[in-house]
């Protein structure tokens, strides 16, 4: 097993808060990304904290960009006066990352809040997530991301530019390559702790659609799932306020 690393992290909320919460952002993206999710979290009186995975941000570099060395390095990671996180929290790969993690290690966690996770990437998901990150390497500039997504927070768009400056895109490129019978549907059947999805629209584009999601819904009875109307992949920017809403009332409050 690969050995895990020291992940860098941002936190929102009063550190002495009895819940805590860990953000895992998704492919090419950073901790600095999950700030919608991680600021409503300390106004709701938790401590969150998101992490920058291994290649992405200010973590370290790494040969190994396999799942399961995403997931070790999550499952390495714990509150700071230790014990379970009462939540984690993953987007896409981090997702796949959060599962991995909580499957191996039940008492990680108490509770998972997936966000349109990457939970099986092939075909022709694996080529939409390869272009999507080939077109933001080759050019980066905030007008690109505002075209694209218009209804994206300033500030989603400055980081989303900033996440992408700072992650390798060796790094980037080497998940698709390392990955390539990416499928953590094992991975979901073993989870022993509550889980929801908030999965993103399929009118606009989901990962977590179809015969996966009913698959995994119906395999582990802990799984459950809400849809944001009208969000792409990355609901916490494209529709934050309802994904929140969503976050919270699964949450109780």
């Amino acid at each position: 097993m690969t050995a895990p690393l020291a992940l860098p992290s941002l936190t929102w909320g009063p550190t002495d808060a009895p819940r805590r919460a860990l953000l895992i952002h998704g492919l090419g993206s950073s901790g600095a990304l999950m700030w919608r999710l991680g600021a409503a979290l300390g106004e709701a009186g938790w401590a969150a904290s998101a992490v920058d995975l291994r290649g992405h941000g200010s973590a370290p570099r790494a040969l190994d960009y396999t799942i399961d060395a995403f997931a070790a390095d999550v499952s390495a990671t714990t509150p700071p006066h230790g014990g379970p996180w009462d939540l984690v929290i993953g987007h896409s790969l981090g997702g796949a990352a959060a599962v991995v993690a909580s499957a191996g290690q039940p008492g990680w966690a108490r509770r998972l809040v997936l966000i349109d996770p990457g939970i099986v990437v092939l075909g022709a998901d694996a080529e939409a997530v390869r272009v999507s990150q080939e077109q933001a390497f080759a050019d980066n500039r905030a007008e690109l991301v505002r075209a694209e997504h218009p209804e994206w927070h300033p500030q989603d768009i400055e980081l989303k530019v900033d996440a992408v400056a700072r992650a390798s895109r060796w790094a980037v490129d080497q998940v698709a390559v390392q990955n390539p019978d990416w499928d953590v549907r094992d991975a979901c059947a073993r989870v022993t702790v509550p889980t929801h999805v908030i999965g993103a629209d399929p009118e606009v584009y989901s990962l977590f659609t179809g015969d996966i999601a009913a698959g995994v819904l119906a395999a582990n009875p802990r799984f459950t799932m809400s849809i944001v109307a009208g969000a792409g992949h990355s609901p916490h920017r494209d529709k934050p306020d309802e994904t929140v809403r969503q976050l919270l009332g699964v949450l109780g409050g």
